[in-house]
């Protein structure tokens, strides 16, 4: 049976697409994400499911992971996020005082929160908040999780799909040590990687050029600084395609030339999300 880790406790967000992707793996939770990538990289036949950023939050701010451990990306999934409010049994909405989540799911639902003047508390995660609630039976506590972690600690549905925004989502990849890419066909892919330019001026437009050239869609490009520094920075970019194109592999040489660190992180299908 595949392994694959998760961070938080059970009826996270990140278990919920885990049993989405493969419903019959031995999912397992880890404290922390460093965790998840740590067991990942050990055992090289497990993989582990990452939220990597969110439709309305942005980042989820595992970057420097992906930096520091550099597993292959399988996959990419969209996971909707519906948040609840979630109680002991019995409760009701007029009980409510205190609501328990992480940060960005209580921001996600700032327009419920503030229209019942419910006191926040940040926790580590969603699912790890309605656990709390369930252990410690008070009516005035409730947690801001999924659907399944109230069935997973036995609580209540007090109020529904409460989030600001409808359609909200959850980026996540699916990563590990070994590595495998899909064959290069009619299929529209995602090619995922890192670099480190060389110290010089004007080193990052001179580096993209070749994507213009060849005509290239990058779809994310982003900075990072190294660990401990503002003066080094890497990068992480997605672009439209697959590495055995001769356009893509065109421009990913030219990029060679202007880096110092240069690491491919993976190519895969683009989810089907992408297109709606």
């Amino acid at each position: 049976m595949s392994k694959i880790y998760f961070q938080g406790s059970f009826g996270a967000y990140s278990h919920l697409a885990a049993l989405s992707i493969e419903p019959k793996a031995e999912i397992i939770p880890c404290k922390t994400f460093d965790e998840c990538f740590l067991k990942a990289s050990q055992d090289p036949e497990s993989k582990m499911i990452i939220p990597e950023s969110n439709r309305i939050t942005g980042n989820i701010g595992i970057e420097y992971l992906i930096f520091k451990y550099r597993l292959n990306i399988y996959s990419e999934y969209f996971q909707k996020i519906e948040h609840n409010l979630l109680g002991i049994p019995g409760a009701k909405i007029s009980d409510i005082k205190n609501v328990y989540s992480h940060g960005q799911a209580l921001s996600q639902c700032s327009k419920f929160i503030k229209s019942y003047n419910l006191i926040e508390h940040v926790r580590a995660d969603t699912a790890g908040s309605a656990e709390m609630i369930s252990q410690e039976k008070d009516k005035t506590k409730a947690a801001i999780a999924s659907s399944l972690s109230a069935t997973t600690y036995n609580l209540q549905t007090i109020s529904k799909n409460i989030e600001n925004e409808k359609g909200n989502l959850t980026r996540f990849l699916v990563m590990g040590k070994n590595i495998s890419q899909p064959e290069f066909s009619e299929n529209k892919y995602i090619t995922s990687f890192l670099f480190k330019l060389k110290s010089k001026p004007a080193a990052l437009y001179q580096s993209l050029g070749g994507f213009a050239i060849n005509g290239v869609n990058l779809t994310k490009l982003q900075s990072y600084p190294e660990k401990n520094t503002f003066d080094s920075f890497f990068f992480l970019c997605d672009l439209d395609g697959h590495i055995e194109d001769p356009k893509i592999q065109k421009s990913l040489e030219e990029l060679g030339l202007h880096c110092q660190d240069f690491h491919v992180l993976g190519v895969f299908e683009a989810d089907k999300q992408r297109e709606k």
